[in-house]
């Protein structure tokens, strides 16, 4: 832990631009709120003390960030607005002999990671500084504060867009809201800020002209790539930043040893886990707790969502959710896995397949055209297309089992609550109701009867009708013949 480090997180925006009943920072991004990927980066730290400041919707962004960083302070912000006032009130949180390093993030600046926060920190401390400030080259920097430095190239002060002159709104380096403080410092300014603007807020910008009215030592270090301080204030930004974010996740994993085939049409939440030589297919989106192990094959347009997919099995074009598929097994096409799901190695979901709560054993098959719910298949088993299992009664849902080796017919309907024995047989189109005895065939006996001329006395005229007749007059003559030769 580095004792000498205490983070504060602003995180207390309405986030107005969002036009959202979500809050800003609880918006998804690879698979977890904006605000957690900053306090990520914040456990990455190791700081003595995190301070994360919230007002809108308090509760909601509260448990979000205890979620995250169990142990964080919570200090909500009173009516006095403006982002000095945050800082001045994550301070009085701090322990009062606290006289190390106050690092300030925004909530919203998802992409900042911890290396270029420590190389950051380790600048400010080699400075001897009282405040440094992280900066950007923008190529288009309209919108920000921009950081005017002296003829020699030191920090001289920031100046806000709409104070500058027209030589300093040609400056490229802009003031990204990141700043490192000497705690002992930072209160003593924040004690002499005021509300006396035209916003009425309290600005923690006029801490740095505070500090250098004062003589105090303040810098600005650039970073190396501007999008790692790119803040996110609408759907627009927010789409920008999981493109960036996900390109970096998507080429992280083909380093890995992930043949990922088109990265463009490939997303990956950070908290999914893939083994070396899987391959992904075009169209692919790998979302929450899922793992994919070694030789499997996903996609093309394929949605995994907290799935486990076992080794050298292949999924293709599927949607699956709390799904476990064993190793060797096929998935798909068109193939939807709902929670529950659990198919054994070298097993198959085939095409247009719908499986819930369903155990399906080791090299068994639901090939095509068929619902499994609430059931549990043995080993070796196949399953007729068309099948369904019939699991609800309209009030409560019921299990069905199928034991090993046994072979359904198409078209069959398992009413549940029902067991087939193992290696059983049941026939085409078959209504089961009651149990299966282990080796037996089962069947609905209605004996077929065709009622002769059906067609022409009750479809007279019609094309049917026709074709009957003239199915007729070609076939009397025929049998005829037969009969005599």
């Amino acid at each position: 832990m580095d004792k000498n480090l205490a983070i504060i997180v602003l995180a207390a925006g309405q986030g107005t631009r969002m036009k959202s009943a979500t809050p800003k920072l609880l918006h998804p991004l690879a698979g977890a709120p904006i605000v957690a990927h900053v306090l990520a980066t914040a456990r990455s730290l190791d700081a003595a003390h995190v301070v994360a400041v919230v007002r809108h919707e308090r509760d909601l962004v509260a448990a979000a960030v205890e979620a995250e960083l169990p142990g964080t302070v919570i200090v909500d912000q009173d009516e006095i607005p403006g982002t000095g006032r945050a800082v001045e009130q994550a301070i009085a949180a701090l322990p009062a002999d606290f006289d190390g390093e106050v690092l300030v993030l925004n909530g919203d600046v998802p992409l900042l990671n911890a290396d270029t926060l420590t190389a950051f920190l380790e600048q400010h401390r080699a400075d001897a500084a009282e405040a440094s400030v992280l900066s950007a080259i923008y190529d288009d920097p309209s919108g920000y504060g921009r950081v005017v430095r002296d003829i020699t190239g030191r920090f001289d002060r920031i100046v806000e867009q709409k104070d500058a002159s027209d030589d300093e709104r040609r400056i490229a380096e802009i003031n990204a809201g990141i700043y490192a403080f000497g705690a002992a410092a930072l209160r003593d300014q924040l004690a002499n800020l005021t509300t006396d603007n035209a916003q009425g807020e309290k600005y923690l910008t006029d801490v740095i002209g505070l500090l250098r009215a004062a003589g105090s030592e303040v810098e600005a270090v650039p970073v190396s790539e501007p999008w790692l301080v790119a803040g996110i204030n609408d759907r627009a930004q927010l789409a920008e930043t999981s493109a960036r974010l996900n390109a970096l996740i998507v080429r992280g994993w083909q380093l890995n040893g992930v043949t990922i085939e088109d990265p463009a049409t490939t997303w990956i939440d950070l908290t999914v886990r893939i083994e070396p030589d899987v391959t992904i297919r075009p169209g692919t989106q790998l979302k929450g707790a899922t793992l994919i192990e070694t030789g499997a094959i996903v996609g093309p347009d394929t949605t995994l969502v907290d799935c486990e997919i076992g080794r050298n099995a292949e999924v293709k074009r599927t949607d699956g959710t709390l799904a476990v598929v064993g190793a060797g097994a096929s998935v798909g096409p068109f193939s939807y896995l709902r929670p529950g799901t659990a198919l054994g190695a070298d097993g198959k979901i085939g095409a247009f397949v719908e499986t819930k709560n369903a155990k399906i054993g080791e090299g068994s098959k639901v090939p095509h055209l068929s619902y499994v719910g609430d059931a549990s298949i043995g080993e070796q088993s196949n399953i007729g297309a068309g099948s369904i299992f019939a699991n609800y009664d309209g009030v409560k849902k019921h299990h069905s089992e199928i034991g090993s080796h046994v072979r359904t017919g198409s078209h069959g309907v398992f009413v549940a609550p029902v067991r087939i024995g193992d290696g059983a047989y049941t026939g085409a189109g078959t209504v089961v109701r009651k149990d299966v005895p282990a080796g037996a065939l089962a069947v609905n006996v209605a004996p077929q009867r065709n009622i002769e001329g059906w067609v022409q006395t009750h479809r007279p005229g019609t094309a049917a009708a026709q074709a009957a007749e003239a199915g007729d007059e070609a076939s009397g003559p025929a049998s005829h013949d037969a009969a005599t030769d």
